[in-house]
């Protein structure tokens, strides 16, 4: 009884791990397929993006990487960064219309860029590479899907080329996806008047205001000044009066030893 018991319970041990591992090698693969960083970048702006590449096999390693970029989003520029033990190709295409890049037609761009390893160079199981590369202007659109290929040494080939969805699981074999953002307006770019300018064009204003101020204030300073005037002309009189002696007209002048005969 005691055996068969520890028996059951070996074989649901061994249920478990066989039920998680499928878990986790389902995992697996979406957490580590080919990205790009950073996520986000600014339309109009020039990014370095690098193209992130793990290898997910156990027994191959990753020998060739090709990033398609997507033709409704064509970039002007396009330039690369050498990976040592890499080579790279850049194949382009015509552009109809052209797009205009600081003031100069393009009619041609990128449209696909190729890594191959040389040498023992190739991404080994449990490595990754990054693939730097410069672009720019990145164009107007909500975001950029680059289609990938991945090429092991055994011959097999993984397709990152499934655009994820917004609200949808992630897909089986994503492929990197850009954000872009619009750019964030320039201050002062908004318009409005400025403050002196606005009190100028106001016939209602502060300036108008101050005017009649200043010729209220003259007005009073020029009353004050005349009052002032009055009052001390009319103080210098008194002033005279009070200091000069009074003589009768005709009368006659007396000492202490009476009066003075002709």
């Amino acid at each position: 009884m005691l055996r068969s018991r520890r028996t059951a319970a070996v074989a649901v041990a061994l249920t478990l791990g066989a039920g998680t591992a499928g878990v986790f090698g389902l995992a697996a693969p979406a957490a580590a397929h080919v990205s790009v960083n950073p996520k986000e970048a600014t339309q109009g702006g020039y990014g370095r993006l690098a193209f992130r590449v793990p290898t997910e096999s156990d027994t191959a390693s990753t020998t060739k990487v090709q990033v398609v970029l997507p033709e409704n989003a064509p970039v002007g520029s396009v330039s690369t960064m050498p990976v040592p033990g890499w080579t790279v190709s850049v194949a382009k295409r015509k552009l109809d219309p052209p797009i205009e890049v600081h003031g100069s037609q393009v009619t041609e761009a990128v449209s696909e860029i190729t890594w191959t390893a040389t040498g023992d160079a190739a991404i080994k199981p449990g490595e990754f590479q990054e693939f730097p590369v410069s672009m720019g202007p990145l164009p107007e659109v909500d975001k950029m899907v680059f289609k990938s290929l991945q090429t092991y040494s055994d011959g097999s080939v993984v397709r990152w080329i499934e655009e994820p969805q917004a609200g949808a699981e992630e897909p089986a074999n994503p492929a990197p996806v850009l954000t872009l953002t619009a750019a964030s307006p320039s201050p002062g770019a908004s318009g409005a008047p400025a403050p002196d300018a606005a009190r100028d064009d106001d016939g209602d204003g502060d300036d108008d205001d101050g005017g009649g101020a200043a010729v209220g204030l003259g007005i009073a300073g020029l009353v004050a000044g005349l009052g002032g005037l009055a009052l001390g002309g009319l103080a210098f009189a008194r002033t005279r009066r009070s200091g000069t002696p009074s003589v009768a007209s005709g009368g006659t002048t007396t000492g202490s030893g009476g009066p003075t005969s002709a």
